[in-house]
């Protein structure tokens, strides 16, 4: 059998918070505690050594960098410890310089912004940011290359009662997953996955919220909690590409490790979607996994934590997930 072959993409500088991978142009963006924001080309053979470029984002740390989807062309999205958002894109100068440059600012007001994530529609970009009270914004973008005219289109709370009026709730940390897109489902409801850690046992639990075009609202159609697990607060979120399976593929990592849940694909009389936890992932030592990510195909699972391993999680042909793959500083143990 043939042995993988891992090469090194970049040695991150001192002081890296967070990163993003972008695959359509392989490209590494990091957040440093600084405030600063470095871009590494794995195409480039220095890349390994130092940035293609860097630049201050903001006197406070980086908390979280997105790359925006490519129809919007090269840009990163990034997070500041205080909540304020920012979108910058590359462009390039007159003298032909590639330099990065701010093309949209939210600062941060009586609540933080925590985590943000886009996802391209026939209609345009959409955007969703959560926010420490507990509340979710969706905006909209009708042309993708114009990043500066974000338009507001719905703000609610992540709670099963969408007619009760809360309180103010303390969140610290929140992850959003939009459903992939499908081919052959162009026109299928826009959906997304999205959990917080928080005081709050009614914010904390993963709930899957769609668009309905006909009340022009987005509603509740699945909750991805037991009963007794709806107090545990959500670190991180995941929706799996769907390549043919009869059913959604939702990840969802908290303080009792990974679940692995299957969602139906249509709502039943009630519009709720069935769901079944399938699977409780524990490889990380009891530490707290923060960051989940599938692959391409939605078969491999990837997690990170506390324990500064990266596991690959796989489901196996009797439908048991196990651990394929532990990786340590370069060093993988199968």
């Amino acid at each position: 059998m043939e042995t993988q072959q891992q090469r090194e993409v970049a040695a991150l500088e001192k002081g890296a918070a967070c990163c993003a991978w972008n695959f359509c142009c392989q490209r590494l963006a990091v957040g440093s505690f600084d405030g600063a924001v470095s871009v590494y080309d794995s195409h480039d053979s220095s890349a390994a050594s130092s940035p293609s470029q860097k630049w201050k984002v903001h006197t406070n740390g980086i908390l979280n960098v997105v790359w925006l989807p490519p129809e919007a062309g090269d840009a990163i999205a990034c997070v500041c410890v205080d909540g304020t958002f920012s979108i910058w894109e590359e462009v390039g100068e007159a003298d032909q310089t590639i330099t990065w440059k701010r093309c949209f600012l939210l600062e941060s007001s009586s609540c933080r912004l925590l985590d943000v994530n886009f996802r391209v529609f026939s209609t345009g970009l959409k955007m969703i940011t959560a926010y420490s009270d507990g509340h979710v914004k969706i905006f909209e973008l009708l042309d993708s290359l114009d990043l500066d005219k974000w338009q507001l289109q719905s703000d609610f709370q992540n709670v099963v009662d969408s007619v009760s009026r809360f309180g103010n709730y303390n969140c610290s940390s929140a992850s959003i997953a939009w459903k992939p897109r499908e081919a052959q489902h162009q026109r299928a409801p826009a959906s997304f996955v999205l959990g917080f850690n928080s005081d709050s046992s009614q914010l904390n639990s993963a709930k899957i919220w769609e668009f309905d075009e006909a009340r022009n609202r987005w509603v509740l159609v699945g909750e991805l909690a037991l009963p007794e697990e709806k107090g545990d607060g959500v670190n991180a979120v995941a929706w799996a590409p769907n390549i043919g399976r009869p059913y959604e593929l939702i990840a969802v990592a908290s303080s009792k490790g990974i679940a692995i849940w299957h969602v139906g694909l249509n709502p039943g009389s009630d519009g709720r979607l069935s769901t079944k936890k399938v699977a409780l992932l524990s490889g990380h030592d009891g530490e707290q996994v923060w960051q989940l990510n599938w692959d391409m195909s939605g078969m491999t699972l990837a997690s990170t934590g506390d324990d500064g391993m990266v596991r690959l999680w796989q489901c196996n042909l009797n439908g048991v997930w196990h651990e394929q793959a532990a990786l340590d500083c370069g060093t993988v143990q199968t």
